[in-house]
């Protein structure tokens, strides 16, 4: 049978990036309300309740009014805002978190997108914890660089227009209570919120996240070779999955550690690096912040709650 999508908001940068990758299927209607009715609540109702999916890629007010706006019991979500993403009765929608969430995913009703510096964060802290090598209340710093696309069209239209004159390096978010945090905190199985310091960089899209690791004070200390045999066995485990784990290596620089490195993907490849002698780690992450990031993760979840190859419609 084929699905009737209708991706609300499908103008922005991440609905016009689902729509693309969506756009030849033949197992998929996609459904599109006329632009003149984009704002109005009835239309967007009407196109709502008669979707098998909705996928929400709105600001959260919006998509809050949206999911109110289904008076059925058929109509599926992604909601790519960050409203629902610590909400009761969502699944969150990062399918290679742990070996079961692509079933969990599979069977939701309401699936919420997760954010794009989120993902590199669980990816890299959430099975050290599970595994034991790390405390729940280990004190995370956070920080990496991300394309300017990750801030929507606005931000977009000032880089786009500043050109070479705008800043290559521009942290952001220095009262550090930025969105992302509760559900960085949750689903990394932290007990204590990490200390996060995002940048933007004068570039389109593709991000780098850093977890340094001061281990020396831990009761046990692991090696880098049992970091990296964690996060190996834990992404091993995720059948399909898009996480991958490079090779353990003593390196001064690599050029894989380029943000850029895997754009138009729907990867996200962790690197561990470890001086054993200090006792000191980082895990780096590198993922399109618009594929894995955004919309390539919206798409793999439509494909879990489809029932069809989560691959599908995404460049490995």
């Amino acid at each position: 049978m084929v699905a009737r999508v209708f991706i609300d908001g499908e103008a922005g940068t991440t609905g016009l990036q689902i729509r693309e990758r969506l756009a030849m299927r033949r197992d998929l209607e996609l459904i599109s309300i006329p632009d003149e009715s984009r704002k109005d609540p009835a239309a967007r109702a009407d196109y709502l309740n008669k979707a098998d999916v909705a996928i929400l890629c709105l600001p959260d007010a919006a998509a809050r009014e949206s999911v109110a706006l289904i008076e059925n019991d058929t109509t599926r979500v992604i909601d790519a805002s960050s409203a629902h993403r610590v909400a009761e009765n969502w699944a969150y929608g990062f399918a290679e978190m742990d070996a079961d969430q692509g079933d969990i995913i599979a069977a939701a009703m309401r699936v919420a997108n997760p954010g794009c510096w989120p993902q590199g964060l669980i990816a890299s802290v959430r099975p050290l914890i599970a595994a034991d090598l790390l405390p729940a209340d280990f004190p995370i710093n956070y920080h990496g660089i991300s394309g300017y696309s990750g801030g929507g069209k606005g931000m977009i239209a000032d880089y786009e227009d500043r050109g070479t004159s705008a800043n290559v390096f521009a942290p952001y978010a220095l009262g550090f209570n930025h969105k992302h945090l509760p559900e960085m905190t949750e689903y990394a199985l932290l007990e204590t919120t990490p200390l996060f310091a995002p940048t933007v960089g004068n570039y389109y899209k593709g991000m780098l996240t850093v977890v340094p690791l001061n281990l020396g004070k831990l009761d046990k200390v692991p090696t880098g070779e049992q970091l990296h045999n964690a996060l190996a066995d834990h992404f091993a485990g995720t059948a399909n999955g898009f996480v991958e784990v490079a090779p353990l290596e003593a390196l001064e620089r690599s050029e894989d550690l380029d943000p850029q490195a895997v754009n138009d993907t729907n990867r996200l490849r962790l690197h561990v690096f470890a001086n054993d002698s200090r006792a000191q780690a980082a895990i780096i992450a590198v993922y399109d912040n618009l594929g894995k990031g955004a919309s390539g993760a919206a798409v793999q979840n439509l494909n879990l709650m489809l029932g069809v190859d989560q691959t599908t419609s995404l460049a490995a």
